[in-house]
């Protein structure tokens, strides 16, 4: 209910403020699942994407975001659940488990998972490797994969761990569905592994063609623990290797 007494108020104030845009929305399938594959540049991709899409979408978000007990902690946890972020433990095992399970609940209900195949933010803008949750999800329930690339958010936000800066206007841009089943097809026989393997490269694949990124072959959360140590910190919550 908060999700969509909140969005028409929170997007007027975006539009107002930074003036977002988003191209290719009729890819999006007015009815039933659908998954929305995107790359993760900034924080506020979150809000800049769902907002711009006509129907609810429910991301999944690291538990963290929920579990501080100071008052602002707590307000900002039941917005963002309010907001249809689900809290997940991305540390791997049997969280990698409960990331699944939550995003299958969502495409079952028939409604839009919003997700992030990189796992988490890039560092540098670079489009990381894809973690195979994604495939999981559309071989699991059939639902179409729809590839996203947000344009300008890394640029406009950087280092920022609010508000981006209103330069450059960031632009969201929804590719055509994956061909999830031809790939399946043609890899008839093979393992698994191999198969989710193939789903998460293709769609990459999708979304670098969409964004016009650099790729690079690691994860995300590989390099971010390597910068962390570089720096003497210790690693960040839910930067693991998990699925999702």
């Amino acid at each position: 209910m908060l999700y969509e007494i909140a969005k028409p108020f929170v997007m007027g104030a975006v539009r107002v403020l930074w003036n977002p845009t988003i191209s290719g929305t009729e890819n999006i399938p007015q009815h039933g699942p659908v998954i929305l594959a995107s790359n993760h540049q900034a924080y506020s991709d979150t809000v800049f994407l769902p907002g711009q899409v006509r129907r609810s979408v429910h991301f999944l978000g690291k538990s963290d975001i929920f579990t501080g007990r100071s008052p602002l902690n707590r307000i900002v946890a039941a917005v963002m659940r309010g907001l249809r972020v689900m809290p997940v433990d991305r540390s791997g095992g049997s969280a990698s488990k409960s990331a699944i399970e939550a995003g299958l609940a969502v495409l079952e209900q028939g409604e839009v998972l919003g997700i992030y195949p990189e796992g988490t933010r890039s560092p540098d803008g670079r489009l990381y490797r894809g973690k195979t949750g994604v495939a999981r999800f559309a071989l699991a329930t059939g639902a179409p994969v729809i590839p996203v690339a947000m344009l300008g958010a890394f640029e406009a936000q950087g280092t920022r761990s609010i508000f981006p800066h209103r330069r450059p206007r960031i632009h969201a841009v929804v590719g055509e569905p994956l061909e999830v089943e031809q790939i399946v097809a043609d890899l008839e026989g093979a393992e698994e592994a191999r198969v989710l393997r193939a789903v998460t490269d293709a769609l990459m694949d999708r979304i670098q063609a969409l964004s016009g990124q650099e790729r690079s072959d690691e994860y995300a959360s590989v390099v971010k623990k390597r910068l962390r140590r570089a720096q003497g910190r210790a690693a960040g919550p839910g930067e693991s290797d998990a699925a999702v």
